[in-house]
């Protein structure tokens, strides 16, 4: 297996333990001895700390995805000027040796 498989494979192992938690935390909430509107705060609050926490990643990945757009629009121009250098240079030999080889 290669890195990304491995890498993928572990994601999605997170990914199911986090669900799993989540399913668990909600079936205990419904299920506890607590009223219905204390249930419900609770259920709330958790809600607002999923949301924000949520809005935070959210903030961290667009930062992170910014960072690699911004990288790979570095690497393109840098990559861009080398050809175009390369074609410079190679055109300029060209003429040089059709010059050298008309005169």
């Amino acid at each position: 297996m290669d890195n990304r498989e491995m890498k993928d494979s572990g994601q999605a192992v997170a990914l199911a333990f986090l669900g799993g938690a989540v399913a668990g935390v909600i079936a205990g909430l419904l299920l506890a001895p607590k009223s219905g509107e204390e249930s419900r705060g609770t259920l709330k609050g958790y809600a607002r700390k999923g949301e924000e926490d949520i809005l935070e990643r959210a903030k961290e990945a667009r930062a992170a995805l910014d960072e690699a757009i911004e990288r790979g629009k570095h690497f393109i121009a840098e990559k861009t000027a080398n050809a175009e250098a390369a074609v410079k240079a190679g055109r300029e030999t060209m003429k040089e040796k059709m010059d050298r080889y008309s005169s």
